[in-house]
């Protein structure tokens, strides 16, 4: 295992560009030492780059994955993180199923549409 990595590294592991990377740094997600112009990743980083990437794939918001990297720097325990993490998965698990159900109402109401639509076409082509 690596001690520290470049944003190259990190970049081609996790199937990201250098400037998504550069972004989370800018929003202070992740915070690599500099020597000189080059940019050195701890296995913080790239523990909290994983973090990042997962929680962005599951639809948190940036600010939620901030708030649950900050909870993990304040209680190593991570006791509090864990609970956390639990109330925002069900969140988004609600969320997702309220979606679901709008999606699957709105694709009920176009096949109703376009039935009516081609029942239409067909009076018209036969009159």
């Amino acid at each position: 295992m690596n001690d520290s990595y470049t944003i190259t590294d990190l970049a081609r592991e996790f199937e990201v560009t250098t400037r998504t990377i550069r972004f989370y740094e800018d929003q202070g997600l992740i915070s690599p030492d500099r020597h000189g112009q080059t940019r050195i990743y701890s296995q913080r980083d790239r523990v909290r780059l994983r973090l990042i990437m997962r929680g962005k794939r599951l639809g948190f918001s940036l600010k939620e994955i901030r708030d649950l990297l900050d909870l993990y720097d304040g209680d190593r325990s991570e006791i509090t993180q864990l609970r956390t993490l639990v109330d925002k998965i069900n969140e988004r698990r609600d969320t997702l199923r309220k979606q679901r159900e709008d999606i699957d109402a709105t694709l009920d109401e176009l096949d109703k549409l376009e039935e009516t639509c081609q029942e239409e076409l067909s009076r018209k082509k036969a009159g």
